[in-house]
C-alpha cells in the first residue's frame, strides 16, 4: 500500500535560483508600471491621429497627468533595463545562454520533430531569441525620447520624431505578447508547477 501511495505522489516542483525568481518579479512589476504610465503619456499626445487621436480610459493609467506619468515611466525604465542587464550577465556567466537561445537545430525541431516536448522547448528558445532585439529597440527608443538633445545623432537614425514614437509604442504589444507566449509555453512544457516555481 505504501508503495502504491509513493508511486502516485506528484513530482517535486523544479527549483529555481533566487536570482531568476527576483528577475521575473522585478520584470513583471516594472513592465506593468511602464505600460500603465506609458499609456498616460500617450493620452497627452496620442501617437496616432495627433492630439485629437484615440484616447484611452484613465482607470488603469498611472500618474496624474503627463509630467507625473513621465516620472513613473522613466523610473521604471531604469529598473527594467538594469534588471535585464544583470540577468543577461547572469545567463552569460553561468552559461545558461546555451539552453536559452535558438540554434538551427531548434528551427528544424519545430518543423519536423515528432517529440512534442522537444518542439515546445525549441519554440520557446526561438521566442526567447527573437525578443532580444525587440527589448533593445524598446529601451534604446525610450532613452532617445528621454534625452533627445543629447542623443540627437541616434534620434536621426529613426528619420523623424513621429517614427521614433511609433516604433517605441509598437514595442509595447510585442513585449506584452512575448510575456504571454513565454508563460504559455512554460505552462505547456512543465505545467503549472514550472510557472509557479519562477515566483514562489
Amino acid at each position: 500500500m505504501k508503495e502504491v501511495k509513493e508511486s502516485i505522489k506528484k513530482p517535486k516542483a523544479p527549483k529555481q535560483d533566487l536570482l531568476a525568481k527576483a528577475f521575473h518579479w522585478i520584470n513583471i512589476v516594472s513592465l506593468l508600471i511602464m505600460t500603465s504610465s506609458g499609456l498616460r503619456i500617450y493620452n497627452a499626445n496620442p501617437v496616432f491621429g495627433g492630439r485629437e487621436g484615440m484616447h484611452l480610459s484613465g482607470t488603469f493609467l498611472l500618474g496624474d497627468g503627463l509630467a507625473d506619468g513621465r516620472v513613473w515611466h522613466f523610473a521604471a525604465m531604469w529598473i527594467y533595463a538594469i534588471n535585464l542587464l544583470i540577468y543577461g550577465l547572469y545567463i552569460f556567466i553561468t552559461k545558461r545562454w546555451k539552453n536559452r537561445f535558438a540554434t538551427s537545430k531548434d528551427f528544424k525541431a519545430v518543423q519536423a520533430s515528432a517529440n512534442e516536448k522537444r518542439k515546445i522547448f525549441a519554440g520557446h528558445k526561438i521566442v526567447y531569441t527573437v525578443i532580444i532585439p525587440i527589448l533593445l529597440l524598446a529601451i534604446v527608443s525610450g532613452v532617445v525620447m528621454y534625452k533627445p538633445a543629447q542623443l540627437h545623432w541616434l534620434a536621426n537614425l529613426f528619420g523623424s520624431w513621429q517614427v521614433l514614437r511609433t516604433v517605441h509604442f509598437l514595442t509595447i504589444p510585442i513585449v506584452l505578447g512575448f510575456t504571454f507566449v513565454h508563460s504559455l509555453l512554460a505552462l505547456k512544457f512543465g505545467g503549472i508547477r514550472l510557472v509557479k516555481s519562477m515566483f514562489v
